[in-house]
């Protein structure tokens, strides 16, 4: 048991490590510094709020159009953003891998947090001004928005667990990842309700996992008015055997990740 507490301990401090150093070395020390993580974000989902409130007007789908788009559109920004990192990642820190106490997880795993954590605070803090000036309802069911976003990550770092280990024996995935991530956006649910949609449509995007994990959310945020439609196991059974994968594709790429 002390042995586990002490392994424990090693693993803690290793991952705050990585995170120091994975801020240090983005963002540096100067201006603004790591809270670049969050405004890069915030700067997204503000601009494309008020470019769609001057085109579509106030409301849609029944909800202030800032507060909707700003629910749908920094998890879909998580998500590029987060896969976009994963490429490659191992090869970016090979030199890491001489300690051993660092495994080719903890890499990932620090770059999904760094994101995942910037990603959050940018939309508690744009949830926050919003709801200051009436733009933003109070949470309707707050553990299911919180699950909601859960599946939403869970989602997006099985994706990783991927994405990470294949960059690695074909560079032209680096390539694919961009536009790859812009063809997931009408399946991420970001910029529709899938009650509005028609009943063709709607059975095609139930098929993918992100759009259950934003129906949650937004029933969680909104109510039952939008008329959520999702499923709580679909997305986990999608999720956790393709975390399974990932992590047997991780082991092999270890195996054969040439150190320089």
């Amino acid at each position: 048991m002390a042995s586990l507490a002490k392994g424990w301990d090693i693993q803690i401090r290793v991952l705050k490590a990585l995170m120091i150093r994975e801020l240090t070395t983005r963002f540096g020390r100067e201006n603004i510094g790591f809270l670049w993580v969050m405004a890069e974000p915030l700067l997204f989902a503000v601009l494309v709020g008020l470019l769609w409130r001057a085109t579509k007007g106030p409301i849609e789908f029944g909800i202030d159009i800032m507060a909707f788009v700003v629910s749908g559109y920094v998890p879909l920004v998580l998500f590029r953003h987060s896969i976009s990192r994963a490429v490659h990642s191992f090869t970016a820190n090979g030199s890491l891998m001489y300690h051993r106490q660092i495994k080719v997880l903890d890499l990932l795993l620090v770059r999904f947090l760094v994101e995942l954590v910037g990603h959050m605070m940018a939309y508690l803090f744009i949830v926050l001004v919003l709801g200051a000036l009436g733009f933003f309802p109070w949470p309707y069911d707050l553990g299911l928005f919180i699950l909601g976003w859960a599946y939403y990550a869970l989602f997006t770092f099985s994706v990783c667990l991927v994405v990470a280990p294949l960059s690695e024996f074909n560079e032209i995935l680096e390539k694919l990842v961009p536009v790859t991530t812009y063809l997931m956006i009408p399946f991420s649910g970001a910029f529709y309700v899938v009650s509005a949609l028609t009943p063709e449509a709607a059975s095609v995007v139930l098929w993918s996992p992100p759009v259950h994990g934003m129906e949650m959310m937004r029933h969680g945020l909104f109510g039952p008015s939008i008329g959520p439609t999702y499923d709580f196991v679909y997305p986990l059974a999608f999720s956790l055997p393709c975390m399974t994968i990932g992590l047997l594709l991780c082991r092999y790429v270890r195996r054969h990740l040439v150190i320089e």
